[in-house]
């Protein structure tokens, strides 16, 4: 049920119908259920949409746990890939668009997918401060920062821009160079 759901809200979206006037109602009609089944699962529209990206985004990265290292390069290269996937899926890119001029979507959205994954970075980092492989005097929010701001300008703000395999090790390695404990 929940696929047909969700099925019906990708289908009116790809079908031109905008965030704002995709209801409750229409994606019901489209499903072929009724509005109660919907608002049993979800509690509005906003909630539904966060649930429906979910199901279309890769998982959040399981960190090898290895290294720092490691687990950084495992989380870049999560957004690189989920940078890639938005390139590739008009839906993702119309959707995005329309959503950030959604203020509670938006919010919802980033309660529980993007503020999940940025404190699974900020973990990383603050272990890293722990174990001496970056600086402990630096503001961890900053480095984590310093990881997540290439691949997300190069996702977001650059869309054309290149996105290598290789990208996040790069970038992991380049920041990592600059933030190692003076010795």
């Amino acid at each position: 049920m929940e696929q047909a759901i969700f099925d019906a809200a990708i289908g009116l979206l790809e079908g031109g119908t905008p965030l704002t006037e995709l209801s409750i109602e229409k994606i019901a009609r489209t499903a072929g259920v009724g509005k109660a089944t919907i608002y049993r699962r979800w509690p509005g529209k906003e909630e539904l949409f966060v649930d429906l990206l979910r199901s279309v985004e890769a998982p959040d990265p399981v960190l090898p746990g290895v290294s720092v290292r490691d687990d950084l390069v495992a989380l870049m290269e999560s957004i690189r890939r989920r940078g890639l996937a938005k390139r590739n899926s008009a839906l993702l890119h119309n959707v995005f668009s329309q959503m950030q001029s959604y203020p509670k979507l938006w919010d919802a959205y980033h309660q529980t997918v993007i503020d999940p994954r940025r404190r699974m970075g900020l973990d990383v980092v603050r272990r890293g401060m722990e174990l001496g492989e970056i600086r402990d005097d630096l503001d961890a929010e900053l480095v984590n920062d310093l990881f997540t701001g290439p691949l997300l300008l190069r996702t977001v703000i650059r869309p054309g821009a290149s996105l290598d395999p290789d990208l996040a090790e790069r970038v992991v390695d380049a920041v990592l160079e600059g933030v190692r404990p003076r010795r």
